[in-house]
């Protein structure tokens, strides 16, 4: 491995090592580099970092994590291995994330900080700056915003530093103080949480319970892993398999078999009653041979139009576009889309089963027929597809399901079952009497 105090060197190769040859390359970081380089690793690869390195090494850098982050890495630990970690810090820290434990991982409270810039709201202007001075050498997590708590910790109201920086000095906390704000209860999902740092453009949001006493604060940091997480999650389902939970290179074999084996297993069964379908439907193929050369065309055009309206649909409830009180909306704009998109591909269908017809009488006397088939099915087929891939994840979230479930895959097997159902019944009407 090339020299790990070269950093563009290793951030380049990291990503390649094992867990040991990545202990081995940090302990080999100058101090000035080391420290930066461990806070900018995710809290798996503190947790990796950690586990791997000397004992005498681990309460060093534990110490440099803040509590919220140490939480973090712990997450990514068997249980039984976390205690010599909680050992190391000091009581007021191990409180600190002691506490945070108790919140669930996925949920604000599990996110956020306890180290938060505080003032009362009869302060003056000039007290509450000089109180702030004292709490930042506590090393918190941040000082944008300045939450203005009574007696009982009850939140009054948020003010930024800048705002007491324009204020007069003998002005009272209280006048200055914003009592309108953003908040989240420690109990909010960490999806909700990332859709209200996107909506408000806020660098931090205070936890509140429902007494409305502060609880900590969430930030912008902390959310940014929260998003990339949640985009793989869905990107993994989307590609119909289970989330990993680590990088892939560094998930084992048999947990990469594992993760694909089950939803390829439901696909596979699902596939298979696209056989029993067509087994139906024996007699008109052996009379219309035909018929069969489309069946690709068919199930293909039904399957990628439900794919396309479940991602649309699946991103666009990610981003909180639409929400389940819209699915009306979306069934008429969809009925609508999927009827011109069928219409589009019938067209083509028509114009290339009848040239092919005529110029060189590759689907026999009857093709004029066949492409009608083959076009009226399109239009029903892609219709279908359209309402079934955009409506399935409103089911899904209805039930309290992922919507991310109803993934391409799963869309397009559940739409080529069904698909051959419409065209052999489509294709009994038009060609009852002349090819069946």
């Amino acid at each position: 491995m090339r020299d790990a105090t070269d950093l563009p060197a290793l951030l380049e190769v990291w990503p390649g090592l094992s867990a040991e040859a990545r202990v081995e390359a940090f302990l080999t970081l100058p101090p000035d580099l080391a420290e930066p380089f461990f806070l900018a690793r995710s809290p798996l690869g503190h947790a990796q970092l950690l586990q791997g390195m000397p004992e005498s090494l681990r309460r060093l850098w534990l110490r440099v994590l803040a509590p919220d982050d140490v939480v973090d890495a712990l997450q990514f630990m068997d249980p039984e291995d976390r205690a010599p970690f909680l050992a190391l810090l000091d009581d007021a820290t191990r409180r600190e994330v002691q506490a945070l434990m108790a919140y669930v991982e996925d949920e604000a409270g599990g996110l956020m900080s306890l180290r938060y810039a505080r003032v009362r709201p009869e302060m003056s202007v000039d007290e509450a700056l000089s109180y702030i001075r004292k709490q930042a050498k506590a090393q918190l997590e941040t000082i944008y915003y300045v939450y203005v708590l009574d007696h009982a910790q009850r939140l009054e109201g948020v003010v930024s530093i800048r705002e007491l920086f324009v204020a007069r000095p003998e002005q009272v906390v209280r006048d200055v103080m914003r009592r309108d704000f953003v908040r989240v209860a420690p109990d909010t999902d960490q999806e909700v949480v990332a859709g209200v740092f996107a909506h408000e453009g806020l660098l931090a949001i205070p936890v509140v319970d429902a007494d409305g006493r502060m609880q900590g604060i969430v930030t912008v940091d902390d959310i940014v892993h929260v998003v990339q997480q949640e985009a793989t999650e869905d990107a993994h389902k989307l590609g119909g398999m289970e989330a990993l939970d680590r990088p892939y290179l560094q998930m084992g074999f048999w947990s990469l078999v594992l993760k694909r084996a089950g939803w390829l297993s439901i696909l596979f069964i699902g596939e298979m009653l696209t056989a029993s379908a067509m087994g139906a439907y024996e007699a008109e193929i052996k009379h219309a041979v035909v018929l069969a050369l489309f069946i690709p065309l068919i199930i293909s055009s039904g399957g990628n139009s439900g794919s396309q309206a479940s991602t649309l649909i699946i991103r666009a409830m990610a981003l909180g576009e639409v929400r389940l009180r819209d699915w009306w909306r979306i069934l008429g704009r969809e009925l609508l889309v999927g009827l011109a998109l069928g219409t589009i591909l019938a067209t083509l269908g028509i114009i290339r089963i009848s040239v092919w017809g005529e110029a060189f009488d590759s689907y026999g006397p009857h093709y004029g027929l066949v492409a009608l088939a083959v076009g009226v099915s399109l239009v029903a087929i892609v219709m279908w597809g359209t309402l079934a891939g955009a409506m399935l994840p409103f089911l899904l979230r209805k039930i309290g399901f992922d919507p991310a479930s109803a993934s391409a895959p799963f869309v397009a097997t559940l739409v080529d079952v069904s698909g051959l159902v419409i065209y052999f019944t489509v294709a009994d009407v038009v060609l009852g009497g002349t090819l069946l």
